[in-house]
């Protein structure tokens, strides 16, 4: 199995007035992300507002970002639905495209028992050949994915790899201990990062990347490094943009850090709104205080 860990920048969808996919903007994004030394992209994850794009969009936001990676890191592409067949479908269309994993998110309308958690996840990583990145968010899905279905789905042979987002790190590392070397943890935005690392985390697969790639990864190397005392001293700069965005739209929030940036990425998709002129300015000086 690839060995996924790092720094994944959850990358945005950008799109034109019409409605298409700017590729040209997402490519440069991505080379931009891959040169300065990030070690994995991830599109369609939340930052990548997969909820509200169509699949002949996700498909243009994970063909351009395997055809900007250029094999220099891996992509591993989310697949989300409420019905089991069309996650099945999307994952092995994206294997067919040539992406390197797949991070499986859980949509819900009606609450489903454990067991039926457990069958959705194992359908899909049943229908590839590639490793599966299992994602649990509970602020968002109605059915979340509990520690006994996790400990059942890490014997699997091809899901290695859990993304949490729970915002409870004690949840981290009761996986970790219950699960060994059965699955490796990737942190959220939700969570600290050096402290997720401090664990036995491998890595980060978040929206705030996109803005920091350097600084993040200069934070997991120190981690790694077990200069911790340097790790937190960058990690509470950094803390600063996540406690901004905790505050308002989160993929408003790296589409207007990213347009301050220079990339012309769009507001997020309708019907959410964009940041108003104050908000905007919140996001800019918190991202100015941490790139200067």
């Amino acid at each position: 199995m690839a060995d996924f860990h790092g720094v994944f920048p959850y990358l945005v969808s950008p799109l034109d007035a019409e409605g298409r996919i700017r590729a040209d903007v997402l490519g440069r994004l991505c080379d931009d992300l891959v040169n300065s030394g990030v070690h994995g992209l991830t599109p369609l994850g939340s930052t990548g507002e997969f909820a509200y794009l169509n699949q002949a969009q996700r498909v243009s936001v994970v063909r351009t970002a395997i055809e900007a990676a250029k094999g220099r890191v891996p992509v591993v592409a989310g697949v989300a639905s409420t019905s089991t067949a069309d996650a099945i479908a999307q994952a092995k269309t994206y294997q067919k495209l040539g992406v390197d994993g797949i991070l499986a998110i859980l949509e819900t309308y009606f609450p489903l028992q454990d067991a039926q958690v457990e069958s959705y996840f194992r359908a899909i990583a049943d229908a590839v050949d590639i490793p599966v990145v299992i994602y649990t968010n509970p602020q968002f899905q109605r059915s979340d994915l509990t520690l006994d279905v996790i400990a059942k789905l890490a014997v699997h042979p091809r899901i290695g790899y859990i993304k949490d987002a729970s915002t409870n790190t004690g949840r981290l590392l009761s996986i970790i201990n219950r699960c060994g070397d059965g699955i490796k943890v990737f942190s959220a935005s939700a969570h600290i990062p050096a402290a997720v690392m401090l664990i036995g985390g491998v890595g980060w697969m978040a929206g705030p990347a996109c803005l920091i790639p350097r600084q993040s990864v200069a934070l997991y190397d120190l981690c790694k490094q077990a200069r911790w005392g340097e790790a937190m001293a960058l990690q509470r700069r950094l803390w600063r943009l996540n406690e901004a965005f905790a505050r308002y739209n989160l993929a408003a929030c790296i589409k207007a850090g990213l347009a301050v940036q220079g990339y012309e990425v769009g507001d997020p998709v309708a019907p959410q709104p964009p940041l108003t002129a104050v908000q905007r300015q919140a996001v800019e000086a918190a991202l100015r205080d941490i790139v200067q």
